[in-house]
C-alpha cells in the first residue's frame, strides 16, 4: 500500500531566533589583563640567568676583597638592553597570547559541532521531522546549530526530487559569510602581528648596527663597551621580534585551518540530513524502479 507522505508546514523565518555565542567584551578585556599581570609577572620573578659559572664569584672574592663581583644578567636586564624597540614587540606578544589563549576557547567542537545535536538532526531529518530538526537546532547556540535553524528554513516540500537543496545551500553559504567575519578577523590578527614583530625586530636591528658603526667612528675603535652595547641591542631586538613571530604564524595557520575543518564538518551535517529526508520521501519511488529480480537475489 503506497502511503502519501506529506512534509510539516514550516515557520517564517523570522519567528526564529538565533542566539550568537559571542564572548563580551567585557569578558576579553578581563583575560587581556590577566594575561598582561601573568606576563608581567614572569618578567619581573624570571630565574636568573649566569654569566659565569657558580665558581666563578668565589674566585674572585678569593683573589681580592677590594675587587666587585660580576654583575648577574637576568631576563629583564636583556629585554631593557633591547631598548625602546622592545616595547611595541613586548605589547604584542601579550596581544598574540590573549588571541591564542581566547581563539583556543572558542574554536572547540563542543562550540560547533556538538555530537547530540547533530545526532538529533540527522534523527529528525531521516523522519522528515523538519520542522522538529529546526527547534532542536534553535534551542541550541552552537555553529551548527544557528546554520540548521537558518538553513532547514528553506526545505521546499512542493520538491519532493530534491526538497529545495539549491535554496539550503545558497542559505548555508550566506550564513558562513555572515559568521566567518569575526572569526577570520581574529585569526587574521595573528598573521599582523608575525609580520609586525618581525619588521619590529628587523627595525631595531638596523638601528642598533647604526649606533655601532657610529660609536665605532666616534672613538676610533677604543670604546669596545659602546660598541658591544650597540650590537647587544641589534641582537635582542631580532631575537625578540623572532620570538613573537614564529609562534604567532604557527598558531595562525593552527586556529585558520581548525575553524574551516569546523566550518567544512557542519555543512557536512547539513547536507547528510537532507539527503535522508530525499531518500525517506523518494524510497517508495526508488524501490519502483529496481529492476524485477533484483530484490530476490
Amino acid at each position: 500500500m503506497h502511503q502519501e507522505r506529506t512534509l510539516p508546514k514550516l515557520q517564517s523565518q523570522s519567528t526564529l531566533i538565533v542566539m550568537s555565542s559571542n564572548p563580551t567584551p567585557s569578558t576579553l578585556v578581563r583575560m587581556i589583563l590577566l594575561v598582561f599581570g601573568a606576563v608581567l609577572l614572569f618578567a619581573v620573578f624570571s630565574p636568573e640567568v649566569r654569566a659565569e659559572d657558580a665558581a666563578a664569584p668565589a674566585a674572585a672574592g678569593e683573589a681580592g676583597a677590594g675587587e666587585e663581583a660580576p654583575k648577574k644578567t637576568t631576563l629583564m636586564d636583556m629585554i631593557i638592553g633591547g631598548g625602546i624597540f622592545m616595547v611595541p614587540i613586548g605589547i604584542l606578544s601579550i596581544w598574540a597570547l590573549t588571541l591564542a589563549v581566547f581563539l583556543a576557547l572558542q574554536l572547540s567542537k563542543k562550540k560547533y559541532i556538538p555530537q547530540r545535536l547533530k545526532d538529533e538532526l540527522i534523527g529528525y531529518m531521516s523522519e522528515v521531522k523538519v520542522r522538529s530538526a529546526i527547534d532542536a537546532a534553535s534551542q541550541d547556540t552552537s555553529f551548527l546549530g544557528r546554520m540548521a535553524t537558518v538553513a532547514y528554513i528553506h526545505v521546499d516540500a512542493t520538491d519532493p526530487e530534491t526538497l529545495g537543496r539549491s535554496k539550503v545551500e545558497d542559505a548555508m553559504t550566506d550564513f558562513v559569510v555572515r559568521e566567518s567575519l569575526n572569526t577570520f578577523t581574529l585569526i587574521g590578527y595573528l598573521s599582523v602581528i608575525a609580520q609586525g614583530a618581525t619588521m619590529l625586530g628587523l627595525f631595531g636591528t638596523v638601528a642598533g648596527m647604526v649606533l655601532a658603526f657610529d660609536s665605532m667612528g666616534l672613538s676610533g675603535g677604543s670604546d669596545p663597551a659602546a660598541l658591544a652595547g650597540n650590537i647587544s641591542l641589534a641582537l635582542i631586538t631580532t631575537a625578540g621580534g623572532l620570538v613573537v613571530a614564529i609562534p604567532a604564524i604557527f598558531l595562525f595557520y593552527g586556529f585558520k585551518n581548525r575553524y574551516n575543518k569546523f566550518v567544512s564538518d557542519a555543512q557536512q551535517v547539513i547536507v547528510e540530513g537532507l539527503a535522508a529526508a530525499v531518500a525517506t520521501v523518494n524510497a517508495d519511488q526508488a524501490l519502483a524502479r529496481v529492476p524485477e529480480g533484483i530484490a530476490e537475489m
